[in-house]
């Protein structure tokens, strides 16, 4: 679903920034609980100092990094880097602690120097308990955002999210609007909170971006700091599952994204924990093989691929390749559209993470109560009454309820098979009818340019990418024309550096 097949570490998630007054308190900013936002260690711990030429460096043992690289990309400033710790709370509201980065250009250019506008930033899914995108020498994501946006005169903060790195949270609450937007404006508020410490301060200008579950969050942010009054100067998700029950509907009826077996466990143990009525037992949802120990399994200490060794996790399959009943056979797997069809083939198996049956009372609800996205396009919106606990708790966490006032840049490919581009279609439309059309730009890099397009240089290069993978399968011994090699590297990989750059093109004008 939301995780990039094995190619994680390369995942971009940009920022969510929300504008904010000159050195101290966030300007018009949301009540917090008591405790929420308060920095744990102030100084925080400065993990280190990272000069132009350490960046591109950097930037070259890369692979979304070298993409950019061929775009002309040219970092200005040198970063410093500092890790956050911080309390936030949990999925019930709980107290509990996240850390995160903090990133602060230095130099002797104008745009290295404060006041420097504020970059939220919220990264892709991490099945690694002890992910830490402040660790820019490790963490593929910190180093893009340090290059990218830092480098670039950005403050940047990103949030590792509760439940990884050195939170206290035992659990990761996965694609929670509530909670995930709770914790991004909290690391806000606590890297405010050392800007007179770090000798930093920012121009009231905030912007919010993310990229995968990052895009979900980032969005998510946007419309909570909107809702408290905060005003966001500019928000960018990228490739995110911003409509939730459409999405996880087209999962069930055949359409299986790429990483589904880890995306699928995080999501339902996070609701799990959220709203405890997802199952009575695992077994009601995961086949028993599997059932045992997956409330706790993910985000793991241990890496996905020895889970599975482990027999802790299936590989690919998320259904078993018998129909749940014979009306669902030309479900298990779909095949349309026919681009996307091996992908979706992966998701089936004899081996399978989740039960005929469970899916089987899914796929009946979703025939008595449709979403209006998915599988045709009616009213757009999530289905009025949803029967099972998940597609409540997917309803609940949807996006397609609320419209930007500030601009927002919706960017994808439309050939996505981990994020189908069907949640950025979504929310263009639900904004079309909802939202200032000023306000609303949606880019899709896998498209073709057209006369006079802002745009044109980045669909090119995106089209000569994707030949460039193609071409080096073909030579490797592929017999498909590279286009299994392109579906493996399209979500993590080849789109990335191309949104990447447009966003920061965007905010830049902003």
């Amino acid at each position: 679903m939301f995780r990039a097949i094995r190619l994680l570490p390369l995942l971009i998630g940009l920022s969510l920034l929300a504008a904010c007054g000159k050195g101290g308190g966030l300007a018009s900013a949301p009540q917090l609980q008591s405790g929420r936002g308060q920095l744990i260690t102030n100084p925080p711990t400065k993990l280190g100092s990272f000069s132009v030429s350490d960046l591109l460096s950097k930037l070259t043992g890369n692979d979304v990094g070298q993409e950019l690289l061929k775009l002309a990309f040219s970092p200005t400033c040198s970063v410093d880097v500092y890790q956050l710790q911080y309390d936030t709370v949990g999925a019930q509201s709980e107290s509990t602690t996240a850390s995160g980065a903090l990133m602060i250009p230095s130099g002797l250019d104008s745009r290295c120097q404060s006041p420097r506008p504020i970059l939220l930033y919220a990264h892709g899914t991490s099945t690694l308990k002890t992910y830490n995108i402040a660790d820019v020498t490790n963490n593929g994501e910190g180093l893009l955002l340090a290059a990218v946006f830092a480098s670039r005169g950005y403050i940047v903060v990103a949030p590792n999210y509760a439940g990884y790195d050195t939170s206290s949270l035992a659990y990761h609450p996965y694609l929670d609007a509530d909670q995930q937007s709770k914790d991004m404006i909290d690391a806000l508020t606590a890297a405010r909170s050392a800007f007179a410490s770090t000798s930093t301060s920012d121009n009231q200008k905030l912007f919010i971006t993310g990229y995968s579950q990052g895009g979900y969050v980032a969005m998510a942010t946007h419309r909570a700091l909107q809702a408290a009054g905060t005003t966001v100067t500019g928000s960018a998700p990228m490739s995110g599952p911003y409509a939730l029950a459409a999405f996880v509907d087209a999962v069930f009826e055949g359409q299986v994204s790429g990483g589904a077996v880890v995306n699928f466990t995080l999501l339902a143990t996070s609701y799990q924990h959220a709203y405890a009525n997802i199952y009575s037992s695992p077994t009601d949802v995961f086949e028993a093989k599997y059932a045992s120990g997956i409330d706790s399994l993910l985000p793991s200490t241990t890496a996905v691929s020895t889970l599975v060794s482990q027999g802790r996790l299936p590989d690919n399959a998320i259904f078993s390749s018998t129909p749940p009943a014979p009306e669902f056979a030309a479900m298990t797997p779909a095949t349309m559209p026919a681009s996307l069809a091996p992908a979706f083939a992966l998701g089936f198996g004899s081996d399978n993470l989740v039960t005929n049956n469970y899916r089987l009372s899914y796929l009946r609800d979703a025939q008595a109560n449709p979403d209006g996205g998915f599988p045709g396009t009616s009213t757009g919106l999530p289905a009025a009454s949803p029967g099972t606990t998940l597609r409540q708790a997917l309803k609940t966490n949807d996006l397609r309820n609320w419209s930007p006032t500030s601009p927002v840049l919706l960017c994808a490919g439309n050939e996505d098979p981990t994020v189908f581009f069907l949640n950025t279609q979504l929310m263009q439309g639900y904004w079309v009818n909802n939202a200032p059309s000023s306000v609303v730009t949606v880019l899709d890099v896998d498209s073709s340019a057209s006369s006079g397009d802002p745009y044109a240089d980045l669909k090119t290069g995106f089209a000569a990418a994707k030949a460039l993978v193609a071409a080096g399968a073909v030579a490797g011994g592929a017999t498909d024309g590279g286009a299994s090699a392109v579906l493996h590297a399209y979500h993590a990989r080849l789109v990335p550096p191309f949104c990447l750059e447009a966003v920061r093109e965007f905010f830049d004008n902003h």
